[in-house]
């Protein structure tokens, strides 16, 4: 009941996720990344702290493929788990368990992995790969987004989707991008792509704000010099 995108780019460094599902606050526990390291999507019955294990074991020198094995291996409740994780030298990993919900794949592309469970079609994934190797040049949220928004154009999940989210880490220890829907009853992707619109144009002066407000604009509300 979920399809995601974690890629990372090799042109700025930057590592993330956009995923989409039928349920609620998808962005509250399944996308991950973390600066420097890489990025997780955990999904299916969805298993949070997956993610921060993985991420110990690239800190630790392991590749995306090797990180997955080692924290997958004889783990309960393994067989609920669908895991994708791409690490900074864009290679993939990726677990699907026994017990994934219906139609699902996953798909390895060119610094990213698609995966999705209960899917309407098998070639889901691989539309999400095509659209995120589309335009290379393009930031990393935008190339996400455009992965996540041909997937649902090829035909998404069984049925409706409902929250979406799109996470993004570059060179801090925070979210470059953290961006969500986390409940639409028509379509949450067109929802994110709204906020990644408005966002953008902002997301430099966020950034100056935490790390060298001195040179930040101002925000532009009252009482604000």
């Amino acid at each position: 009941m979920t399809f995601s995108i974690t890629g990372h780019c090799a042109r700025t460094g930057m590592a993330g996720v956009a995923i989409t599902t039928s349920s609620i606050c998808v962005g509250s526990r399944c996308p991950h990344a973390r600066a420097g390291v890489g990025a997780v999507a955990t999904q299916n019955v969805t298993d949070p702290t997956l993610a921060a294990r993985v991420f110990e074991r690239l800190e630790a020198g392991q590749t995306a493929t090797e990180a997955v094995a080692t924290v997958m291996d004889g783990r309960v409740n393994a067989d609920y788990r669908q895991l994708a994780v791409v690490d900074m030298a864009g290679r993939t990993g990726h677990f699907t368990g026994a017990h994934i919900l219906g139609t699902n794949r996953v798909v390895e592309g060119d610094h990213c992995i698609a995966a999705g469970n209960l899917l309407s079609t098998s070639e889901v994934p691989v539309a999400m790969v095509a659209g995120f190797e589309a335009d290379p040049e393009a930031h990393l949220a935008d190339r996400l987004l455009r992965g996540l928004e041909a997937g649902l154009a090829a035909g998404g999940e069984e049925g409706p989707v409902h929250s979406a989210a799109l996470v993004v880490h570059h060179d801090q220890p925070f979210a470059l991008v953290d961006l969500r829907c986390d409940w639409d009853e028509d379509d949450p992707v067109v929802v994110l792509r709204r906020l990644w619109t408005d966002y953008e144009p902002q997301m430099q002066p966020y950034l100056d704000r935490a790390v060298n407000p001195g040179v930040a604009p101002s925000y532009g509300v009252a009482g604000d010099q």
